[in-house]
């Protein structure tokens, strides 16, 4: 006989998946009402770490947690680590972003304040552009670098990038020529 499963087991289950996260939308979903995930806090089952985010206490901590974190705290499902965040996860530039960068829908509003640690994007991506890197929703290597490109990263970070890219394979060929005429074209403006 199958057992029944609690609501923490239901919640741990998706948390498996987020680095002990789980979003209130996400709760509600596996059937656990907002009265009984206020409950869960009160009792110390699980911790409200940011609006609408939640972590179970029994996970283990890892250093990509806030990137996760930040990416559930926008609530939409498109949500992505982009930009400069994504650009140092794929270890292909000696960049050291002082923020967390997410890419929402371009149509997407926050109606919350943005906590100053996040930098939220708006812009619509296609599925080739999006992918997972560590379990967290991610842009591509090469949607990074033409990201960083368009909002003024350093020419030697991105340079830097399409190098360790040829050597990595984490950007086609085709892509990473077409990023570099984009770079050379910083020049001729």
């Amino acid at each position: 006989m199958a057992e029944a499963l609690t609501s923490v087991d239901r919640l741990r289950e998706i948390a498996l998946e987020q680095h002990g996260f789980v979003t209130a939308r996400q709760a509600y979903d596996a059937g656990v009402s907002p009265p009984l995930l206020a409950m869960m806090v009160r009792r110390g089952r699980i911790d409200h770490v940011s609006r609408g985010v939640y972590r179970l206490g029994q996970m283990p901590v890892i250093p990509y947690a806030p990137l996760m974190q930040a990416v559930l705290w926008t609530g939409f499902p498109e949500a992505c680590l982009s930009h400069e965040s994504a650009l140092d996860a794929w270890d292909i530039s000696d960049i050291n972003p002082d923020k967390i960068h997410v890419t929402v829908g371009a149509k997407r509003r926050v109606e919350r304040v943005i906590p100053a640690r996040y930098v939220i994007h708006r812009e619509d991506l296609t599925p080739p552009e999006m992918t997972w890197w560590e379990s967290i929703p991610i842009v591509t290597a090469g949607t990074a670098i033409r990201q960083c490109l368009e909002t003024g990263v350093p020419t030697y970070l991105i340079r830097q990038a399409l190098e360790r890219s040829a050597r990595t394979g984490l950007v086609p060929p085709a892509e990473r020529d077409h990023l570099t005429t984009l770079l050379e074209a910083r020049y001729d403006q």
